[in-house]
């Protein structure tokens, strides 16, 4: 066996049926079948399975395929237990996971039913993209990610290590929590952000032309995900609303105070109060994992890239000629001129070198 070969085999004995061939279900197959595992697809929608098969993410099931080792349910919300259901009962030896971003409310549902659940193993890769669909999924999507399983003391070990060579062979990273835990978790860290960013995106909706022309870059990062599906969202919401709720009413009391604080800003203490409303903000995002899972912090270069073809390339070439490593790159283009900005991250010990080396290669630099 060559070396890329061995590099790419897989850690799942047997086949693998995913049902759902959307965004995460088609990634699930595209990934797999590049380690050789032999995916299978289903859908409600015939369409979708071509597509996602075209797209080279697995083959749609026959009557004739054996049972599958793993059934992946890769459906929206509001169907998930459903679904899991009819896999239990179908494939009665087959481990059975799901990726949706709400655990406790299927498990719930699944439990009042009375179900076996002993092959069922709950789990959700953090990983998506705003849009949805075959068309947009990706081999790679789940790389560095963390990969969540939720297991109970009735998890057989050979099940609960199915779902980790999944993860593995995907490129994630296996983490177990309680359901419970996972959806206080994503109410913080998913849900959360989703609706804050939905709502400052629909305050542009009555603004004038010219206000929104005048729209830079924290603007884009902060409405990014605003673009998700609405249909979806109000699923993964409505299934976690109760933590969901929670932390909305701890957010809502920061903005009060914030405003109350803002309402007249010569009053005693009230600069402070905004001051350190604003620093317990530079406080969490220290916090959130940078590359390779690290909250270091890196130090940003801007460089003033000219809009015309290849010169972001010839930046980065440079980049790497200088011995310079990237940790972190983000584009902004400026309205109305043929000119951007790339922000590059770099380690802080290195970011005077970097400035000098790119100024005098002809680099300018904010």
């Amino acid at each position: 066996m060559s070396a890329s070969t061995s590099e790419l085999a897989s850690r799942v004995r047997g086949p693998v049926h995913v049902i759902g061939a959307g965004l995460l279900g088609a990634s699930v197959g595209l990934g797999l079948r590049e380690r050789g595992v032999d995916v299978t697809l289903e859908d409600l929608s015939p369409t979708s399975v071509a597509l996602a098969a075209d797209y080279g993410a697995g083959r749609a099931r026959a009557e004739s395929d054996p049972e599958p080792a793993l059934v992946v349910v890769a459906t929206p919300p509001d169907v998930t237990a459903d679904a899991i259901e009819r896999a239990l009962i179908r494939f009665p030896n087959s481990v059975v996971t799901d990726v949706a971003s709400v655990k406790l409310a299927p498990f719930e549902e699944l439990t009042r039913r009375g179900l076996d659940l002993t092959n069922y193993v709950g789990s959700h890769p953090m990983a998506g993209r705003e849009r949805g669909g075959a068309i947009m999924a990706r081999a790679d999507l789940f790389v560095a990610r963390p990969w969540i399983i939720c297991r109970d003391h009735e998890t057989p070990a050979e099940a609960l290590a199915l779902i980790e060579a999944v993860a593995l062979d995907l490129g994630s990273t296996p983490l177990e929590m309680t359901p419970q835990e996972h959806d206080r978790a994503v109410s913080l860290v998913s849900h959360l952000p989703q609706v804050v960013s939905s709502l400052l995106a629909a305050r542009l909706v009555p603004a004038t032309d010219q206000a929104i022309g005048l729209a830079g870059q924290g603007l884009r990062d902060t409405t990014r995900i605003a673009s998700s599906d609405p249909e979806l969202w109000v699923q993964i919401l409505g299934a976690n609303r109760r933590p969901v709720i929670e932390v909305l009413e701890a957010f809502q009391s920061d903005v009060a105070a914030f405003a109350d604080a803002l309402r007249d800003p010569e009053q005693q203490g009230a600069k402070r109060r905004i001051a350190d409303l604003l620093s317990a903000g530079n406080r969490g995002v220290a916090r959130i994992p940078g590359k390779h899972g690290t909250s270091e912090r890196f130090a940003k270069i801007t460089v003033l890239v000219d809009d015309r073809p290849g010169e972001l390339a010839r930046l980065l070439t440079e980049l790497g000629e200088l011995g310079i490593n990237m940790e972190d790159l983000r584009l902004e283009h400026s309205p109305g001129a043929q000119i951007g900005f790339a922000e590059i991250a770099v380690l802080p010990e290195v970011a005077e070198r970097a400035v000098a080396d790119l100024v005098e290669r002809g680099w300018r630099t904010l």
